[in-house]
């Protein structure tokens, strides 16, 4: 594979500057770099670490020894990357593009448990319980992974207590999600789960609240435990009545 140029890095540094979030392409394996490449690109491997949860307070050192062992893969739309019932060999980061963490039942029919974007993680709870994987893991757009192994996950954690309590951490933010979604199911109507799922998809933009994440309906009717045509009615009928307000890319909640 051909050596990156410095323009090539150049465009990296100049899109983190303008996304905040690093590099859509990092390190590719089996890529020949020049150490002045190499460095860039660690150090931009290393600001994209710095955003990840999981790695919260670490020091540049301990982030320079994550970022050497992580290797980046390239995935297509709608890949399964993660596969249900198979090893847990890796721990993943989201360098670009988002994912949906599902469930599926002998017939096909599909839950999405969460939906995952550009700097999150996933993978981590087969790495700590040494179990198979419990659900599969789809790309939504072309993704770029950064791939951390078993082996280096487990040695890094041995080596960096701070790592241990993210983790810890991290898993209990899970159960609590776990928790609120078993209690929406049960307690809401579907206009209360799709309004809650809105709402837990927005971001606060100028004062109002938007919700910028590319979703479609049959997505969401996987969420809230509906069908689509459900799904349909309610934002429509949310629409109507002025509670949202659908544009080309993005959906504002109003006040009401």
């Amino acid at each position: 594979m051909a050596i990156p140029s410095m323009l090539w890095i150049a465009d990296l540094l100049v899109g983190y500057g303008r996304t905040g979030i690093v590099p859509e392409k990092v390190k590719l394996k089996g890529t020949s770099m020049d150490s002045g490449s190499e460095l860039i690109a660690l150090k931009s491997t290393c600001l994209l670490l710095r955003k990840v949860a999981l790695f919260t307070g670490l020091s540049d050192e301990q982030l320079d020894h994550v970022a050497r062992i992580a290797v980046l893969r390239q995935e297509p739309r709608n890949k399964t990357v993660v596969f249900v019932g198979a090893e847990a060999d890796a721990l993943f980061i989201i360098a670009r593009g988002s994912v949906k963490v599902l469930n599926r039942d002998i017939e096909g029919h599909e839950v999405i448990l969460s939906v995952l974007e550009a700097g999150e993680c996933f993978g981590e709870m087969g790495l700590i319980d040494d179990l198979p994987r419990s659900a599969d893991v789809v790309t939504n757009d072309a993704c770029d992974l950064l791939v951390i192994r078993r082996a280096d996950f487990s040695r890094t954690l041995s080596e960096n207590r701070d790592i241990c309590w993210n983790v810890m951490k991290s898993l209990a933010l899970r159960l609590r999600e776990a928790n609120h979604k078993i209690e929406s199911l049960a307690l809401m109507d579907v206009y209360g789960r799709v309004a809650k799922l809105l709402l837990d998809f927005s971001e606060i933009e100028n004062g109002v609240r938007v919700v910028k994440r590319k979703i479609t309906k049959l997505d969401m009717a996987k969420m809230v435990g509906a069908s689509r045509e459900m799904v349909s009615r309610v934002m429509r009928d949310l629409e109507r009545r002025e509670v949202i307000r659908c544009e080309p890319k993005r959906i504002i909640l109003n006040k009401t």
